[in-house]
């Protein structure tokens, strides 16, 4: 299977699917990761544009870990909206991934690019199956599931699916620890250790199924986008 993760800005995908992705890859599947946003904006030394270039060559040695196709950065940070602009782009990403799975953020997560992305995650896996509608990749997808990754620090996210990822959890903690320039930024702004804040969220969902680390998913249940059997590792 080929596996897309959408997500909003370099380091969300570590945060809350990594160990999930490389549990896919273990098991031989592809792995694709779209960060829609270039995180120019989440820093108080550095600038937009220095900024946008240290971030872009975190996430490619993140990537680089699971071997992992990469897009990043079709728009600013807090520049990100559901619109036909968006939506387009956000469709080739998919027309040439064409991808069997989507991982995506949740519609009540606590930041506008998380529920845009989501939002435009959505709509254009379901545009990029319409062979009238016309973008760059002229390759039409299938409708495929789509699951929602954790919010930030699980708040109004009730999971409805476990991915154990013990084995899994020193990939996750050196994909995350790439993304150097954002620790100091979370450490100032937002008062947390990024990587103690994951394995908080990850042994409470541990906790939660009975093991040592565990990531939650919440399915997109839609007609048309429903299996009648288990998709997640």
């Amino acid at each position: 299977m080929k596996i897309l993760a959408i997500s909003a800005h370099p380091d969300d995908i570590e945060l809350f699917c990594a160990g999930t992705l490389a549990k896919f890859k273990k098991q031989g599947h592809s792995i694709a990761m779209a960060i829609l946003c270039n995180g120019n904006k989440g820093h108080f030394e550095i600038g937009p544009e220095e900024l946008a270039s240290i971030r872009k060559k975190e996430a490619e040695e993140s990537a680089k870990i699971l071997d992992a196709q990469l897009f990043i950065g079709l728009f600013p940070d807090l520049e990100l909206h559901v619109n036909q602009q968006a939506v387009e782009k956000v469709m080739d990403v998919i027309r040439e991934v064409d991808p069997d799975v989507i991982i995506t953020h949740s519609p009540d997560d606590y930041m506008m690019d998380h529920v845009n992305a989501g939002k435009i995650a959505i709509d254009a896996s379901f545009c990029a199956t319409l062979p009238n509608y016309k973008t760059k990749i002229d390759k039409v997808t299938k409708l495929v599931p789509v699951f929602f990754m954790d919010t930030a620090s699980g708040v109004n996210f009730q999971p409805t699916e476990y991915v154990d990822i013990t084995e899994e959890m020193p990939i996750k903690e050196k994909m995350l620890l790439c993304h150097q320039s954002q620790y100091k930024w979370l450490k100032e702004h937002d008062k947390i250790d990024y990587v103690e804040f994951m394995k908080a969220l990850s042994a409470f969902r541990g906790t939660q199924c009975g093991v040592k680390y565990a990531e939650g998913f919440r399915q997109h249940l839609v007609w048309g986008r429903i299996k009648p059997y288990r998709i997640l590792p």
